[in-house]
């Protein structure tokens, strides 16, 4: 396992290297001019001397090799650039801001996986039954529902018609300080609705995982040894069920980004996909590279978790052979 998780690594190089490059290629293409956007206003009336100059500052009056060389060796050694829209280095955006992207990545993931997996027990138990025929049509249903509408749907629900939730933030309006106690209920309608749009995938997967479980024949050999059924459900046919569900774990890391994306800017939460919308609005390449970068090595960081998971789940896995 040792030697894969290095593969993999020495394998995500050449690709951070290319995505990169891609997102610099994408900015010299654009027809958006980042010196007028940072300048703003006054830009409307600034003399093309200052335009450029204040393009010769910004670096982007380089070639695109060049630009991007500039940028790469610079961001190896910790300088990843000023954010134009932010008006800061565009590290400090990212270590303010990823912070509160990983707990509601974590918090979503985490009623995901459970609530994905009680059901699809349950349901796979009882197929064709109530709950497997309630639960799977549900699971179809939220599919098919973007997630910025299932979190418009919450909050006026829970905010705006039944008060019982904040609507979104991370703090309450006339508080001036972060406790735990507001950041929890605050933290409750995002990871809620953003896990709830990737529990269908979890339910699906372990349902149907489960479901064929109970029918191998080590299942049925341990029911005949007069095993309770709990110990056969969850001891024997569980275990073996959650295996495919394990692959499902970084390969749903694009999808749950991009629901962050729309859920954190709905909710209003201050964190990277909200910066990221910033970004790209506001034609802020050095901050859009970084998150692009970031949101390259989490995807491939969950592709590695998932075949890490599934190894050490089933022992038969040989990677390093």
């Amino acid at each position: 396992m040792a030697r894969m998780t290095g593969r993999r690594i020495l394998f995500a190089v050449p690709v951070l290297l290319v995505v990169t490059f891609g997102v610099f290629a994408v900015a010299a293409a654009s027809p958006f001019d980042p010196v007028k956007a940072y300048a703003g206003t006054a830009g409307l009336t600034a003399s093309q001397e200052n335009l450029d100059q204040l393009r010769a500052n910004l670096g982007v009056d380089q070639p695109l090799v060049g630009r991007w060389w500039h940028w790469l060796t610079s961001a190896v050694t910790g300088d990843l650039g000023d954010s134009g829209v932010m008006r800061r280095p565009v590290a400090d955006v990212i270590a303010e801001r990823l912070g509160w992207s990983v707990l509601l990545a974590v918090a979503a993931f985490v009623v995901a996986i459970l609530l994905g997996t009680t059901l699809g027990v349950l349901a796979a138990r009882r197929q064709g039954g109530r709950l497997d025929r309630a639960a799977s049509s549900a699971a179809y249903t939220l599919e098919a529902a973007p997630a910025f509408w299932l979190g418009l749907l919450a909050m006026w629900l829970f905010a705006l018609k039944l008060g019982v939730l904040p609507a979104g933030g991370l703090t309450d309006t006339a508080s001036d300080v972060v406790t735990f106690g507001q950041v929890a209920s605050h933290l409750v309608l995002p990871a809620a609705v953003l896990g709830v749009s990737q529990l269908p995938w979890f339910f699906l997967y372990v349902r149907q995982g489960v479901a064929d479980a109970l029918e191998e024949d080590p299942v049925r050999g341990a029911r005949s040894r007069g095993l309770s059924e709990r110990t056969v459900l969850l001891g024997h046919a569980l275990r073996s069920g959650m295996l495919p569900m394990l692959t499902l774990v970084g390969s749903r890391v694009p999808e749950l980004i991009t629901g962050a994306l729309l859920v954190e800017t709905v909710f209003s939460w201050p964190g990277i996909a909200a910066a990221t919308v910033q970004a790209a609005t506001a034609v802020d390449f050095p901050l859009l590279a970084a998150l692009t970068v970031l949101a390259t090595v989490a995807v491939l960081a969950g592709n590695l978790l998932s075949d890490v998971l599934y190894g050490l789940a089933d022992p038969r896995v040989g990677f390093d052979g």
